[in-house]
């Protein structure tokens, strides 16, 4: 059994090995990609460096207001916002196309509004003084707008200039003043809704309307038992049928 074994062992093929020449070209490639890996963080660590000096000597110049960078990729774009975020700026990118795209920083007390970096978004330039006289304009537009008088709701055309052939100049005057309330419709003047009876009158109506009552119910009563009654009987006679056909 166990030459049998040996046997088909010894005859199957042997995995292919790794011979010396592809260990050493795998070895050669990982350590090409960990130079270009360390090449490419020596480069960002010293753009960083370039970038924090660049920034440092931003801030320390105190005439001016905001800095602009020349268009640079995502990467360094990202460690520009980080470094002016540290430093305490106000930093945006702009730029239509990926390859165009610059950061642009300003100081704190120096901020831009919405109208300077809606501006830089179209790709055009801001000119504050030409911002301050559209502003200046756009007041004295909506101050002019405030003092213009309210117009008037006139209606185009006068019902009674054009039915004065069928209802004549006073007729919806006259209308107006010999109008009366319907009281059918809940118009009732305050002078109906008065109780003008005598207190004998009202306990005299009122007494009435309990005995009115009271004998409503005693018929109703009376006439629950009679229909009761009715009832029992005619299950008497039922009753007195069936047991003689019964007996017969």
């Amino acid at each position: 059994m166990a030459d049998l074994l040996g046997s088909i062992l010894g005859s199957m093929e042997k995995p292919p090995s790794v011979g010396t020449a592809e260990r050493k070209k795998a070895k050669a490639q990982k350590a090409m990609l960990e130079k270009q890996q360390e090449a490419e963080k020596k480069m960002l660590d010293n753009f960083r460096l370039k970038i924090q000096k660049r920034i440092h000597e931003f801030i320390q110049d105190g005439k001016q207001e905001k800095l602009k960078l020349e268009p640079m990729d995502k990467v360094f774009r990202a460690i520009v916002h980080e470094v002016a975020e540290v430093a305490g700026l106000s930093s945006f990118s702009f730029g239509q196309e990926e390859e165009d795209r610059y950061v642009m920083m300003w100081k704190k007390e120096f901020a831009p509004c919405d109208e300077e970096l809606l501006a830089y978004r179209k790709g055009e330039e801001w000119d504050p003084e030409r911002a301050k006289e559209l502003a200046k304009q756009k007041e004295l537009s909506d101050a002019a707008q405030q003092e213009l008088p309210a117009k008037s709701s006139t209606p185009a055309s006068n019902y009674r200039d054009k039915y004065k052939h069928l209802i004549g100049d006073e007729a919806a005057k006259d209308a107006a003043r010999g109008l009366v309330s319907n009281s059918s419709y809940g118009f009732v003047p305050s002078k109906n809704k008065q109780d003008l009876r005598t207190i004998e009158q009202v306990l005299a109506d009122t007494r009435a309307r309990k005995r009115q009552k009271v004998d409503h119910q005693t018929s109703a009563d009376h006439q629950t038992s009679a229909d009761h009654q009715t009832s029992a009987d005619q299950s008497a006679i039922d009753g007195t049928q069936s047991s003689a056909a019964d007996s017969s």
